[in-house]
């Protein structure tokens, strides 16, 4: 993804975020043990995995996203970007039924 934007990678791939409805179903412990009652998943989340995984929840605006990890996270936008869209892809999978 090295030199694109969020939104060319979003247009060029259909990078999509989960279902806000799906993401509200899961059991999420605030130290990042994530539940999915529909399909039985569960996995483990780092600090920065859990607060994008509650920026989804809320907000499906991936420059948003961005911009947000890079101030909460203080990480340079190309690092941003390349992880949110390996986090959302990863998730996308996890929470397939």
């Amino acid at each position: 993804m090295s030199g694109h934007t969020i939104s060319e990678v979003s247009s060029a791939r259909a990078l999509r975020l989960p279902d806000a409805a799906i993401l509200q179903r899961l059991a999420i412990s605030e130290t990042g043990f994530v539940f999915d009652p529909v399909n039985g998943n569960s996995f483990t989340l780092n600090g920065s995995g859990l607060a994008l995984l509650r920026l989804f929840q809320t907000d499906n605006d991936l420059e948003h996203v961005c911009s947000t990890i890079i101030a909460e996270f203080d990480v340079s936008e190309r690092d941003a970007e390349r992880d949110i869209i390996e986090f959302a892809t990863q998730l996308c999978e996890s929470l397939r039924p």
